[in-house]
């Protein structure tokens, strides 16, 4: 794959199914998957991005890059699935000297794209749908350019607040999204209330449009120095508003509670774990019970009821583990990621029993850098690592040999896809360098954005189609 993500480029360097090459000294090649890590490029090869692969793909650079970022809720309606989509977003950046460093505010609008289907159109008649490879064809194109020349491209609109020292991780509060909280490589932690400028991003439609608003001075509405280090560790409580956990590289986490407009931060820390913690979440079934997890191998449950040490703890990897995810959807599932590349499932129902890995895959090779469960399918995660790969994976498939083949018939292609692959991969995404964090859009299913040193993605892959669940049944 390119590194620079443009599907319009990458679509003229692949000529079109049954097209010859114009030199008849080169062979032609048959199209194969890519495996990172594993295949090898000789020289003269180069990777090519497939746009035929997303239903929507576009990249975007903000200046420096960003660790962390977070989708904001908004008021735009809850499953979206008709383009061009709109989408706010928050991120921190990773500037050159401490004073440069801002939180930006985001307002992305016309993400376009087009849904297709999965499987090719039925053949009618006994002739080939050629309509629908043609169809295929003209929706690549869609990213960058509509029947009537006008640009697709995302119009993207941001508000800058300046931040004193790089920003280790920026979450928002689930309740109330204009309410954040940074990590600073400082060792503080800061609430911010991004209110006015997510109004006057809503409200416009050129301020801020060419990405080079200058930095506003603003207070936090907390500042909080009582960690005795710097972190990355923190989570806003999807249960009771303002309620908030952080955690530093010294092991130690401490609880925030919501007090008349502000914060009372507890000054005990929670205590557990022997090395830095490296990521919180709390249960999205019980509001008093959270995880972490450690560059000690352990994940960590607590119940912040029961004095300042966990209700149990267990080891998880054997390795650091950076990151954890709880669904959502199946709240006795946690994921976790770990330094050596490696991710698990464990089932929280069996943990006393023994242990409670109920799935283990060891596709990436370099240290996993965030994890997260899908919001819209309980069996679906995405996962994204140090060797430039986000995956996405459903961790309900099975192999199914009658199935593939019927695949193939329909699609009358050879499927050139390695066998030791796990099934229950669905989809790889390159292109980024350096990925560094992944969100799923609660409100828009399918679409992810990722970022990465390079810059941001926001993908839709095509065979992701899924809905959001029916909460009512």
């Amino acid at each position: 794959m390119v590194r620079s993500i443009n599907p319009k480029k990458a679509k003229r360097k692949n000529k079109k199914k049954g097209e010859a090459s114009s030199s008849s000294s080169v062979p032609s090649m048959p199209t194969r998957v890519w495996q990172p890590g594993v295949d090898k490029l000789e020289e003269g090869e180069e990777l090519q991005c497939d746009p035929s692969a997303y239903n929507s793909l576009h990249g975007f650079h903000v200046g420096w890059p960003c660790l962390s970022f977070d989708i904001l809720g908004d008021k735009l309606g809850l499953n979206r699935t008709e383009f061009p989509h709109t989408l706010y977003m928050v991120a921190g950046t990773q500037a050159e000297k401490a004073n440069m460093n801002s939180i930006g505010l985001f307002k992305i609008s016309n993400v376009s794209g087009k849904r297709r289907d999965v499987v090719p159109k039925k053949v009618v008649n006994g002739d080939d749908d050629m309509e629908d490879e043609d169809d295929e064809d003209e929706d690549s194109d869609s990213d960058e350019e509509s029947e009537d020349g006008a640009s697709t491209a995302p119009v993207i609109q941001v508000r800058r607040v300046a931040h004193h020292g790089c920003v280790n991780r920026i979450r928002a509060m689930p309740q109330n999204p204009h309410i954040c909280v940074s990590w600073a490589d400082s060792g503080h932690v800061q609430v911010w209330d991004m209110s006015s400028h997510l109004n006057a991003l809503a409200e416009s439609e050129t301020e801020g449009k060419d990405g080079t608003s200058p930095a506003l001075n603003q207070a936090p509405l907390v500042n909080f120095s009582g960690h005795k280090d710097e972190g990355y560790a923190i989570d806003w409580s999807p249960a009771t508003a303002g309620r908030l956990l952080s955690g530093d590289c010294m092991s130690m986490i401490h609880l925030w509670e919501p007090a008349s407009g502000s914060w009372t931060v507890d000054p005990i820390p929670l205590t557990g774990h022997t090395a830095s913690v490296e990521d919180l979440q709390w249960s999205p079934a019980e509001a008093n019970v959270f995880a972490s997890c450690s560059v000690d191998g352990t994940i960590a449950l607590w119940d912040v009821r029961v004095g300042k040490t966990p209700a149990l703890s267990f080891k998880a990897h054997n390795a650091d583990v950076n990151v954890i995810s709880w669904n959502r959807l199946a709240s006795c599932m946690l994921a976790s990621g770990s330094d050596d590349g490696a991710f698990s499932i464990h089932d929280l129902r069996v943990i006393k029993e023994g242990d409670a890995k109920v799935a283990h895959f060891e596709y990436h090779k370099h240290p996993i850098t965030s994890i997260e469960w899908s919001a819209h399918e309980s069996s679906t995660l995405a996962v994204s690592s140090g060797d430039n790969q986000l995956t996405i994976w459903d961790l309900s498939l099975e192999k199914d040999e009658e199935e593939e083949a019927e695949f193939k018939a329909q699609t009358k292609e050879q499927v050139n896809t390695p066998q030791d692959l796990p099934p229950q991969l669905l989809f790889v995404h390159q292109g980024q360098k350096d990925l560094k964090e992944l969100h799923w859009h609660n409100q828009i299913p399918g679409m992810i954005i990722s970022t990465a040193e390079d810059g941001f993605n926001i993908l839709m892959p095509y065979n992701i189609q899924n809905t959001l669940p029916d909460l009512a049944a």
